[in-house]
């Protein structure tokens, strides 16, 4: 088996991706991967790589989109004017799930993050992903906060 290839994602990979964003209980209610994909993926897309502080990634295995992560880059004031790194979407194919790609992933989403001088790493994860919650405390992660959201 070859190694992993983490690059930035290309529009091809789209449909690859939200495969992987609805493969879970989750997203099964809120993506759609009806052929051809809806444009609203596609000006999604657009915008994040039209944005520099934006990094949606793939992994991919033998030619196959198995892994996605994104990236945002956000400077701050707090933290003596820290930059953080957000990592969000993570999703790997079910073909690769249990192989160690996904601590890969995000170990190489947190070398990204070093390398744009972030001082703070975070994430978010749905409360009822338990699993993803004991993956990422093992990584290293802690659940420092508590956070909140507003659907529009």
């Amino acid at each position: 088996m070859s190694e992993p290839i983490f690059r930035r994602a290309e529009q091809a990979d789209l449909p690859a991706i939200v495969a992987m964003l609805a493969d879970d209980i989750l997203g099964q209610q809120r993506e759609d991967t009806r052929m051809p994909l809806a444009t609203s993926y596609v000006h999604a897309f657009q915008a994040i790589q039209a944005d520099p502080n934006q990094f949606l990634a793939v992994v991919e295995l033998n030619g196959e989109v198995i892994g996605t992560l994104q990236i945002s880059y956000m400077p701050g004031l707090s933290h003596q004017g820290a930059w953080r790194g957000e990592i969000e979407s993570v999703r790997i194919a079910q073909s690769a799930r249990g192989s160690g790609l996904g601590r890969k992933m995000i170990l190489w989403a947190v070398e990204q993050c070093r390398a744009r001088q972030c001082r703070i790493v975070q994430l978010t994860s749905d409360l009822k992903r338990v699993d993803a919650h004991r993956f990422y405390e093992h990584i290293g992660f802690t659940g420092s906060h508590k956070g909140y959201k507003m659907m529009l």
